[in-house]
């Protein structure tokens, strides 16, 4: 069997060819290409917009359903009985007798399939009818989703959803950049930039230009891959190079953005996302499947008894028309031909094994249980007003066998929302005051007009003390907040800053310093303007040091109003603590802060700072300038030179931030894990978010071994290096280590992709003894592993492990399969075996594709019942792969509740899905089948002698209403009972109330019911006679019915716990039915009516009127109901208590054992709770300018004559849903002014120009005259232009005067060629060193 892994892999390779070809706003052009479809018939190449994921449409429904539907084995095994049946040389029952039902059957499971379907189709009409903006002709005109095509252009304004893959031509924004959030695609909750070519973002700069753009697109066919993207663009001549950087993908959210301009590379299916969203597939039940083998078995053993039969009539016939010679004539057939139609016609008689009637009421017990959840009041959320909603009906029994839950994190775990909780500074700790200690007596920002009202956290303490302006440390701690970072800033009032963050981490500290009153304001490409404490101070940035995933931090050199130079950062402790000049007590006690916060699982920075003298910024600008201009390995050298300023830093304290969790995830994981239910996370965020996330749900735990990616290579070096086979079992680590250690694994997609499809290349590129990366090169000093025996002692760790784990099991079974499986076979074996004993698992940074193959590959080689939870786009694919796909209706929209089988509100309710609605469905379903095969084979025995009118109503009247009390109302224990001890739920995992032994033993039962009720009344009317026998046919046939009618009660009697009104009115109303049907079908008014037809005269009445005969049918229920009851109360009585399987902690004494140094990893005493969702790349936008606004007359000037959008084509409900989102012009905002005070040694004021609609405060426009720039001697910004309007020239740091106070460096001076600040402005001095970029 090939590897999943590797015909993945294959796929994707074919579509890496570069032959996809459009041309912008040429429908004609796109339209000439063609693909094969079937034999010689073609179609376009390029789909459209329209995507379709319902199933069927009005011509498939009915083949498809049917061949799914006679997919199962009890479907074509009752088709193959009417066939036999509509025989009339082997007939025993009419051929519509069974024929009815069936069709009923289909008919049943038709329309719930339909009415499934009929959801997918309204949710597949709402999304293609949403409206965008497509251009026509001359002008762009609202139209649907479903009317775009490959190479139309789009106009997208600011929180629309993006209709397809496309790329990004031109945008309002600087430099034509444009902010997404991708949280529906991978999870992440930080945004993302894309930025136009260069080459369009210069020329398209009208709606004209871009009306007449006929570029041309060559790039890779459609793919899965969401973050790789090759293609060039052809215009005017020249080729330009693209990457994924200039993409837009479907479903991505424009953010902060108000208009931008796409080309449509890919529509429809075609597109990442959909290509990512995998296929419907048919899911089934385990018991369902199992019933499929059952129908089979049963098959197999009524042609065997039936060969036996039929061999039997072969070796007697001849007999018996020797001695019957009168019956000879009647047989005209030779011996052979009539023991042939003697096989069938045994077939047929036996075939009733095999009850059409469960196969019906499986179905009504399954809708029954479906609106259970549906109507559970304590799955209801009332905030959101979801209830519950079972999408899917064949599936109830199977929640209760679920061995796996696949989770997302962003939006499922968590809630998205980002809070300020507490914060360390010189070693005090500031928690949020206590509410009820300290009543709230209104905001205590008020002082504070910039303060943001729904700041939650207070402590007034810290309040004190930052209003005091006596503690320098908390001076420094909120001012390098306010200045450390990448917000952007755009004002819609003067009093209230809107911060465009690029990760909600980064807006709630600016939030939080805003509050506190340092109050970011406005930043240029070399400055950044705060007010502190009402005062604003201008600080020149002379350096910007970005984030990334290695470094851990982030670091900002600026020059303060006073001229001197400070170098913030903030970042990891981990990275913070080793660059720090001292240790003292301050960094202890923040220390013990840190391991608080951990414990608290909040998401923590180490805030950090040092002064710097003017020589030694000199000699280090010198370093970085050359580092910036190198052509090979300039990352590298900007990293070193980074290194070398961020050293010797003094620790001002921490920040610690709550990722809210959603209510009630951490009770529902810690008992999904009781029950035995494995959670793992998949995510497509960040490792460090993902492994806080997992802390903070209890998922991890601190004494947990976590396996990262360097030891899970090493444990599988360490049985794919070796040969020898050997089994563990040597010492006392090898004999407990998996039962006493608690293990985790956290793995990346990159490592997924290494492990799963580029190792099928090299087979034993896991087993190399070094690898050398380029992440492993860049590691930090401190982190690098130079000691040699802590190298070897970790790898003799993990060998041993590995030995283990191959003694336990885990690993390919070289004897066994080796010889037949493919090394990608036994590597993904190995892996997930790996992974399947671990505690928890972890997968970040992971795509919806990798999402579906992690879920596909634990259920191909561990065979449990997959459970895949999500709420966004990226969770699809997962969620049609899992055996049960559960959608959450959250704020990513609904495209994962459309593509589940089950919808929740909350994570938390999925606990009571499946510890009560999953288990309590699997206990019904489970007690209704073994029920029903015992109550049908008790009752078929004797069947040729039952009154016909009996064996039509049995099923229907006399025995149904106890099976479905059973199916749909049986209880084992109650739901808070089923709550309180999820050890229950694991007998469901282990198929032990249902399974090939239960069904033997019903077969056993059933037939020995009918074995007793048959010869015990045999016996006891033999040779009997007078008006008290019953050897007559229909008194025995009397007998032997309520014998078995009686016994099948007492049975269900018996075995049902949870008893209610309703089931006493069951077994009332049964016997009621029997008593009322009885007497009318064997009254002498039918009698004389239709003598043939009813034939059973009085005959109920003849034999209950003997005392005799009723002791015969108490003989026989007693028989068979006291032996059965006796063996389950011995069986109770012996059984061994089920043993407790609740993961406990492992206890000192095997903690302290000698082998306890390799578990550790030489780990830190102190977990870091670093988490932090930045994107590496917003500080070089921000220092090179491009991110920043330009001023009017330039090339962003476009499109403000931009002609108003039509409303053709679209119905009224559409175009009311278009006006409130629709933005029509690119600069249209109205522009205002701010002016603020200057905090300078004069206390003069610093004048500003009129501001750029929707820029930062602080950028001022081109050539203002100078009374209103602030006098002659007015100041003017352009992009960081150094040279003054018409002919200005260099201010000074801190000019004396109104003019000139407190400019930032690289600002100019003079407005009309002033060469000085009016009013006391002199003679510039020379002007200071540029800023350095990085």
């Amino acid at each position: 069997m090939g590897s999943l892994a590797y015909r993945e892999d294959l796929e994707e390779e074919k579509n890496s060819v570069f032959t996809w070809e459009l041309e912008a706003n040429s429908r004609d052009y796109n339209s000439q290409f063609k693909e094969k479809s079937f034999l010689c018939w073609q179609r376009r190449k390029y789909k459209s917009n329209v995507i379709h994921t319902a199933k069927y449409n009005v011509f498939s429904f009915l083949p498809l359903n049917l061949y799914e539907q006679f997919h199962r084995v009890s479907n074509l095994y009752f088709l193959f009985i009417i066939i036999l049946q509509g025989l009339p040389e082997i007939s025993t029952l009419p051929w519509f007798t069974l024929f009815v039902p069936l069709i009923c059957l289909l008919v049943i499971r038709a329309t719930r399939d339909l009415v499934d379907d009929i959801g997918r189709h309204r949710s597949d009409r709402i999304i293609n009818n949403r409206p965008c903006q497509i251009l026509v002709g001359k002008s762009f005109l609202w139209r649907k989703w479903e009317n775009l095509y490959v190479g139309d252009v789009v106009c997208l304004n600011k929180d629309n959803i993006v209709p397809a893959d496309l790329l990004l031509l031109a945008s309002t924004e600087p430099s034509s950049l444009c902010y997404v959030e991708t949280a529906d695609i991978d999870g992440e909750t930080n945004l993302k930039f894309r930025q136009a070519p260069p080459v369009t973002h210069h020329e398209l700069t009208s709606v004209r230009k871009v009306a007449s753009f006929q570029g041309k697109v060559v790039c890779e066919e459609p793919n899965s891959r969401l973050h790789h993207f090759v293609g060039c663009l052809e215009w005017n001549g020249r080729r330009h190079p693209l990457d994924i950087g200039n993409v837009l993908l479907r479903g991505c959210k424009v953010r902060n953005t108000d208009t931008c301009y796409g080309l449509v590379i890919y529509a429809g299916f075609d597109t990442k996302i959909m290509r990512n969203c995998g296929k419907i597939r048919l899911k089934r039940s385990r018991i369902d499947r199992l019933l499929n083998r059952l129908v089979a078995l049963i098959f197999l053993s009524l042609v065997l008894i039936s060969v036996a039969l039929s061999l039997g009539f072969w070796f007697k016939v001849k007999e018996f028309k020797a001695k019957h010679h009168y019956v000879s004539p009647r047989h005209v057939q030779s011996v052979a031909a009539e023991t042939f139609l003697t096989f069938w016609g045994f077939f047929i008689l036996l075939s009733v094994m095999v009850p059409m009637a469960m196969f019906i009421m499986v179905e009504f017990i399954y809708l029954g249980n479906s609106m259970f959840i549906n109507w559970d009041v304590h799955m209801y959320h009332a905030p959101q007003d979801v209830p519950a909603k079972a999408r899917s009906t064949s599936l109830n029994d199977q929640l209760g066998q679920v061995g796996y839950v696949f989770s997302d994190k962003t939006g499922t775990l968590t809630q998205n929302v980002m809070t300020f909780r507490k914060c360390c500074i010189g070693g005090i700790v500031y928690g949020p005051d206590d509410e009820e200690a300290a009543p709230c007596q209104g905001s205590p920002y008020l002082w504070n007009k910039f303060a943001d009202g729904k700041f939650p956290y207070r402590n007034a303490e810290l309040l004190r003390a930052v209003r005091g302006r006596t503690d320098e440390a908390v001076r420094e701690f909120w001012r390098l907040l306010a200045i450390c970072h990448t917000v952007m800033v755009q004002e819609k009032d003067a009093d209230q800053p809107v911060y465009q963050a690029a990760s909600p981490d980064e807006e709630a500290l600016v939030t939080a310093a805003r509050n506190f009153g340092y109050v970011f304001v406005a930043r240029t490409r070399d400055s950044i303007t705060v007010m502190e404490l009402g005062d604003e101070r201008v600080y020149q940035v002379l350096a910007m040091m970005d984030f990334n995933s290695m470094r851990k931090r982030m670091s900002v050199l600026v020059r303060n109003p006073e001229g001197a130079i400070y170098l913030y950062t903030k970042g990891a402790d981990v990275v913070i603590f080793e660059r720090l000049s001292k240790k003292g007590m301050t960094e202890w006690t923040t220390e013990e802060a840190l391991a608080s916060f951990a414990e608290e699982t909040l998401r923590t920075l180490c805030l950090a700072y040092k002064r710097v003298d003017e020589d030694t910024y000199e000699e280090w600008r010198q370093r970085h300038r050359e580092a910036s201009l190198r052509m090979q390995n300039r990352a590298h050298a900007l990293h070193q030179v980074y290194e070398e300023m961020e050293k010797g830093l003094q620790l001002l304290g921490a920040t610690a931030i709550e990722d809210r969790l959603q209510d009630g995830v951490c009770d529902t994981i810690q008992c999904l894990k009781q029950g035995n239910i494995k959670v793992w996370v998949l995510t497509g965020d960040k490792q460090e978010t993902a492994v806080n996330i997992g802390f903070a749900c209890q998922l991890l735990s601190e004494n947990m071994l976590i396996l990262e990616e360097k030891e899970i290579t090493r444990i599988l070096e360490a049985y794919w290096g070796s040969n020898d086979g050997l089994l563990a079992g040597q010492g006392p680590l090898q004999s407990r280590f998996l039962q006493q250690t608690k293990v985790a694994m956290v793995i990346n997609g990159e490592f997924l992709d290494q492990l799963l499809l580029s190792l099928r290349k090299e087979p034993r590129a896991l087993v190399r003894d070094e690898d050398v990366d380029v992440e492993e090169a860049w590691q930090e000093p401190g982190e690098r592993t130079t000691d040699f025996l802590r190298a070897q002692r970790v790898s003799l760790m993990w060998r041993t492990l590995g030995t283990q784990l191959r003694g336990t099991g885990l690993g390919p079974r070289v004897k066994d399969s080796g010889a037949r499986d493919g090394p990608e076979v036994r590597r993904e074996r190995a892996f997930v075996e790996l992974a399947a004993r671990c505690q928890a698992v972890i997968c970040c940074r992971v795509t919806p594709k990798q999402k579906a193959l992690i879920v596909a590959l634990v259920k191909k080689y561990q065979r449990a019942v997959t459970l895949a939870i999500g709420d966004g786009a990226n969770d699809v694919n997962m969620i049609k792969t899992a055996d049960i796909g559960v959608g959450l209706a959250g704020p990513e929209g609904m495209q994962a509740v459309q593509n589940s089988d089950y919808a929740l509100a909350q994570f938390c309710f999925l606990k009571r899905l499946l510890l009560v609605h999953g288990r309590w469905s699997y206990v019904r379903v489970c007690k209704f089948l073994r029920y029903f095969v015992y109550k049908t084979l008790a009752s078929m025995m004797a069947q040729p002698l039952y009154e016909g009118w009996f064996l039509a109503l049995f099923n229907l009247l006399f025995s149904t209403l106890p099976v479905l009390y059973i199916g749909l109302f049986e209880q084992d224990v109650s739901a808070e009972r089923s709550l309180e001890l999820p050890q229950l739920y694991i007998a469901g995992q282990k198929d032990e109330l249902f399974n090939y032994w239960v069904f033997l033993q019903a077969l056993a039962h059933g037939t020995a019911t009918s074995l007793v009720n048959f010869f015990v009344t045999l016996w006891v009317s033999h040779d009997s006679a007078g008006p008290t026998s019953f050897s007559d046919y229909q008194s025995f046939s009397v007998v032997v019915a309520l014998s078995s009618l009686l016994s099948i009660t007492m049975e269900a009697i018996l075995i049902v716990k949870y008893w209610t009104v309703l089931f006493v009115l069951a077994i009332l109303l049964s016997f009621c039915f029997y008593v009322v049907v009885t007497w009318g079908c064997q009254s002498f008014w039918l009698f004389r009516i239709s003598p043939e037809t009813f034939p059973f005269l009085y005959a109920d009445r003849n034999v209950l009127s003997h005392p005799s005969i009723l002791l015969v049918i108490l003989l026989n229920v007693s028989l068979n109901t006291l032996p059965t009851l006796a063996l389950r109360v011995i069986y109770q009585a012996l059984e061994k208590p089920r043993p407790k399987e609740v993961e406990e902690a492992p206890g000192e004494d095997i903690a302290a054992v000698e082998a306890a140094p390799y578990l550790r990893r030489e780990s830190r005493r102190r977990r870091s709770s670093y988490a932090f969702s930045h994107r590496e790349g917003y500080a070089e936008l921000i220092t090179q300018g491009t991110i920043l606004r330009r001023a009017p007359g330039g090339d962003r000037d476009m499109l403000t004559g931009q002609i108003i959008p039509c409303h053709e084509e679209l119905s009224p409900s559409t175009q009311e849903s278009c006006r409130c989102s629709r933005k029509m012009s690119f600069l249209g905002k109205t522009g205002h002014q701010h002016r603020g005070k200057a905090s300078s040694r004069d206390g003069g004021r610093a004048a500003r120009g009129p501001q750029i609609p929707g820029s930062p405060r602080g950028l001022a426009v081109r050539g203002v005259p100078g009374d209103v720039a602030g006098g002659a001697g007015g100041l003017t910004v352009v992009q960081g232009e150094r040279a003054g309007a018409v002919g200005g020239s260099p201010a000074p740091p801190a000019a004396r005067g109104r003019g000139g106070q407190g400019v930032p460096r690289g600002v100019t001076a003079g407005a009309r060629g002033g060469r000085s600040g009016a009013r006391g402005g002199g003679a510039a001095p020379p002007r200071p060193p540029p800023p350095e970029e990085q």
